[in-house]
């Protein structure tokens, strides 16, 4: 018999309320958007069907303001229940958050996977040090796919 290798799967997330990937990461350090062992986490009604590979080394890919502009590496998957009794599924993820090239994505609800193929690229260190660019900018670059 073969062996099962879970292959990595990605999740994309409108971060509703953040105009900027500073604003996120500050969000983040807030005692409210973090677990009980201090990792920030997001807190979803689904639980994804697809545990597996998103546990194999999957991220969130975080859209702020219209592009995809970051990600964080999911740690794991805690079930929480909230003062309603409702079961639900907190994201725990990795602290820090990790730029991307920009890539403009339309509004959409809730989450929805991302495959590793059409994933956007990670900057790098060599660019983390950029000045960034304000999003309408980056959008209308990305637009004609110079980002």
């Amino acid at each position: 018999m073969g062996r099962f290798f879970a292959v990595t799967l990605h999740m994309i997330k409108l971060s509703v309320g953040t105009t900027s990937v500073e604003d996120l990461e500050a969000w983040h350090k807030d005692a409210r958007a973090q677990g009980p062992d201090g990792l920030p986490r997001h807190v979803t009604r689904m639980w994804p069907r697809r545990e597996a590979e998103l546990l194999a080394g999957g991220s969130i890919y975080w859209v702020i303001q219209g592009l995809v502009q970051c990600r964080q590496r999911v740690l794991r998957l805690d079930e929480v229940t909230g003062s309603d009794g409702i079961r639900r599924c907190a994201i725990v993820l990795e602290p820090g958050l990790i730029r991307t090239a920009t890539a403009p994505k339309r509004p959409f609800q809730g989450w929805r996977y991302l495959a590793e193929r059409d994933a956007p690229p990670d900057l790098g260190t060599a660019r983390a040090s950029d000045d960034h660019l304000p999003p309408a900018l980056s959008a209308a670059l990305a637009d004609i796919g110079v980002l």
